[in-house]
Order: structure tokens, then C-alpha cells, then sequence
């Protein structure tokens, strides 16, 4: 009897990816299973991952899947990361940010929808990277107090300054700007209140990052050419601030990363591209990746983006790693799925 199209796919690629290890190359994906919006972060001999899991909890009872690698890799699942705040499962639970800072381990995320549109940024803390973290009963507030903000990324810089780079909406629009869910940046006074000192970092202004048009938000009483902006991850290069982001409808190919630039955090900072310059989908390869982190490999200099993308029957967002290159057009990455040298 044939095996299904996505099946055989599927078994196809295991194999390839097991071959590709006893050569010294890896695959991608790298983690087969479900891996939204991956949060990549090394402390001392491992990388740990954490990745959305929206409403489900993992079978400890916590919620994001939280793995570790010392190769980027090969990983071990550790089961979930955070001890859930709220005992109503109708809450969903996205985009989970790990980092640390004087012996504390975080884990910034969002949560919300049981009201429509609505999600609020919250913090959960550690002893250890491993977990369990537990909420500590602060939202983070937007300073213009919107009733959605997601995806929430902390940035350290050199002089010890936290950021804190979020996506939130923004329903107001011109002929050039478009309506639509976009990135903004605030400083952190310590690692769990914001400054209220708002400045944008990057909006919606090409085609390519259309999310939906005529989409009618019964929150807000109209109708827009909604435009997604999402997934801040920012890196300081040859001391310039670049802000990668994620665009256009996680759901289609047209998901890509592009990314924006200034000489300092809280700007202000370059037009976005037209299109997704860094990271795009390749037809009947690669399906929507995006929602990353930028990491530097176990040789100490080689950067990689670990980015989602859609398996063949869109059943999963698997993690996938691939080099990220400094280009004098700026960072590229060239999503694979074909054998790679390991980091």
C-alpha cells in the first residue's frame, strides 16, 4: 500500500537528515516537531530553545516547549518552561523570549485572547535556564496602554542599558504608512518595568507585508488593509543596531524577515525593504520562515538564525538553522534544506 504523499515526504526527510549527520552535515529541520516562534540563547555549555504553544499544555502541566542543545543541532526536549499564571485554558500563550541577567534566568511573553485582541506582556522567572519559571504577576504596559502588544525581545546593550523591543497595533494610517500590527522600543528601567518612553522602530509601508486585506476588527469598528510587522530580534553589528522582524501572514509563503538599522537602540531607524531581504521562502523547499533568533555557533564567531517554517502538510513549524552572512548589501540568510556543514 502507498504511503501518503506527506508521509513518504516526511520519512524521506528523516532519512536524508540521518544520512547527512554520519557525514558531518546536518539537515534541516533541525527540531521536527512543533517549534513556533523559537527563542535561541546560550548559557555556559548549551543553547536553550523556547517555543510558542499557544493554548496546549505540554503533559508537566507547563506551557512552551522548552528544549537544549550543545550544537544547535541535536536537542533534548525538557518538557514545558512556564508554570501557567491563569487556570482558564481559553488563554493563548505566544512567542516566548529567554535571557538572563545577575544570576536570574527570564522568560518574556505574551498572553491573552480571551478577549478579542487583547494580549498583555508578562514575565516569568528561573533560578536555572532549565526551569520551571513562574509568572511574577507584572505587565509589562505599553505606554500608549494598547490592548494588544506581542512578541517581546530584551536587548541588552555594551553600557549595561536594557531595551525592550515589542510589536503592537497601530490603526492609524496614511497614503505612505499602512495600517497594522508594527514594532516599537522602550527602555527598561530594571528587568520588569518599562520607562513609558515610547518610539517607533519600524511600520508598515511596502506591499509585501500585507497580513490581510478587508479584514474587518470588530474591536476597533472597521475594516483595514491590515499589515503584520512581528518578531523583533536585534543585533548590534560594527556598532549599528539592526532590528530584524518578521512580515506579511505567518500563514502563507509570503512570510519573510527583513530587518531595520540605526546608530542607536532607540533610534531612529532605516525604511524597511520591499520585499524580505534577508529571509524568504524558496517554492517546494521552504514555507514561511520566519519569527527567529540570531545566535553565534560553538566556534565563538559563525552567527546562525534558528527561524519556524511550515513542514509539507502544514501540520508544524519546525526550527530550522542556517548561516546568517554580513553582505555589503547588509545580512543575508539562504534557508536550506539540504545537507550543511554542522556549526
Amino acid at each position: 500500500m502507498a504511503l501518503p504523499r506527506y508521509i513518504s515526504c516526511a520519512l524521506l526527510a528523516f532519512c536524508a537528515a540521518a544520512h547527512a549527520l554520519t557525514a558531518g552535515l546536518y539537515t534541516n529541520p533541525v527540531y521536527r516537531a512543533d517549534m513556533p516562534d523559537p527563542s535561541v540563547i546560550r548559557y555556559g555549555a548549551y543553547y536553550y530553545a523556547a517555543g510558542t504553544t499557544g493554548a496546549r499544555r505540554k503533559s508537566d502541566g507547563r506551557i512552551f516547549t522548552l528544549l537544549r542543545s550543545r550544537n544547535l543541532v541535536n536537542w533534548e526536549r525538557l518538557g514545558g518552561a512556564l508554570n501557567p499564571p491563569f487556570e482558564d485554558h481559553k488563554f493563548q500563550y505566544w512567542a516566548p523570549e529567554l535571557t538572563s541577567n545577575a544570576g536570574k534566568y527570564y522568560i518574556y511573553y505574551s498572553v491573552g485572547g480571551a478577549e478579542p485582541e487583547k494580549f498583555a506582556l508578562r514575565i516569568g522567572m528561573s533560578a536555572r535556564p532549565e526551569g520551571p519559571y513562574n509568572d511574577l504577576g507584572v505587565q509589562l504596559i505599553d505606554c500608549e496602554s494598547n490592548r494588544f502588544t506581542i512578541d517581546p525581545f530584551p536587548f541588552r546593550d555594551d553600557d549595561g542599558q536594557w531595551y525592550f523591543f515589542y510589536a503592537r497595533n497601530f490603526t492609524n494610517f496614511t497614503s505612505e504608512v499602512h495600517p497594522g500590527t508594527a514594532i516599537v522600543v522602550d527602555r527598561l528601567l530594571d528587568m520588569t518595568h518599562l520607562a513609558g518612553d515610547c518610539h517607533v522602530v519600524v511600520r508598515a509601508k511596502h506591499d509585501w507585508t500585507l497580513y490581510e486585506a478587508h479584514r474587518r476588527m470588530d474591536v476597533y469598528d472597521a475594516t483595514f488593509d491590515w499589515h503584520t510587522i512581528e518578531g523583533p530580534c536585534v543585533v548590534k553589528h560594527a556598532d549599528r543596531y539592526y532590528c530584524f522582524y518578521s512580515g506579511a501572514n505567518w500563514q502563507t509563503p509570503r512570510y519573510g524577515v527583513d530587518y531595520v538599522v540605526a546608530e542607536r537602540p532607540l533610534g531612529p531607524y532605516s525604511d524597511g525593504g520591499d520585499h524580505a531581504r534577508v529571509l524568504s521562502g524558496v517554492p517546494g523547499h521552504v514555507r514561511g520562515p520566519g519569527h527567529h533568533s540570531i545566535v553565534t555557533g560553538p566556534d565563538g564567531k559563525t552567527q546562525y538564525i534558528l527561524y519556524h517554517a511550515w513542514d509539507p502538510a502544514m501540520n508544524a513549524r519546525q526550527m530550522c538553522l542556517d548561516k546568517l552572512e554580513w553582505t555589503p548589501e547588509g545580512p543575508r540568510c539562504v534557508p536550506t534544506d539540504t545537507g550543511q556543514p554542522m556549526p
